[in-house]
């Protein structure tokens, strides 16, 4: 069983427990530096900043940061380093055509239940790192 680094495992904690994602920004970046800019991680941290930009009510750079995310993220297969990547690229699209159709009250936006798929594996070291992860 291979080991995740303690910042990709951070990342998840946040995205799903605290919902803070300037701190998965933060987390991640550093990896992301470490591993040489490595796309997969900065279209992670798209995700992560589109919905920060979206929460602090920045319409525009949240679409801006999606579309990224999007084109990055779709370069991978559709399973990669735990992440089950054609459901994020699904609620993506979703989540961008919400946004195109004035389907999001920012008051009551759709990020409490916005959620990556992962695999039991990620799971299981993300808990082990961090037992309050729901």
């Amino acid at each position: 069983m291979s080991s995740y680094p303690e910042q990709y495992l951070a990342f998840f904690y946040h995205f799903h427990t605290t919902r803070d994602y300037f701190e998965c920004h933060e987390v991640l970046e550093d990896l992301w530096l470490e591993c040489g800019r490595d796309i997969f991680y900065q279209g992670l941290l798209q995700v992560a900043v589109a919905l920060y930009h979206h929460r602090n009510g920045n319409v525009g750079g949240a679409r801006k940061m999606l579309l990224a995310a999007k084109r990055k993220l779709a370069l991978y297969p559709s399973t990669w380093e735990g992440v089950d990547l054609a459901d994020l690229l699904s609620k993506i699209e979703q989540y961008q055509d919400q946004m195109e159709n004035g389907k999001i009250d920012l008051d009551d936006a759709p990020w409490n239940s916005f959620r990556l798929v992962l695999d039991n594996q990620l799971i299981q070291q993300i808990k082990e790192q961090f037992p309050e992860y729901s």
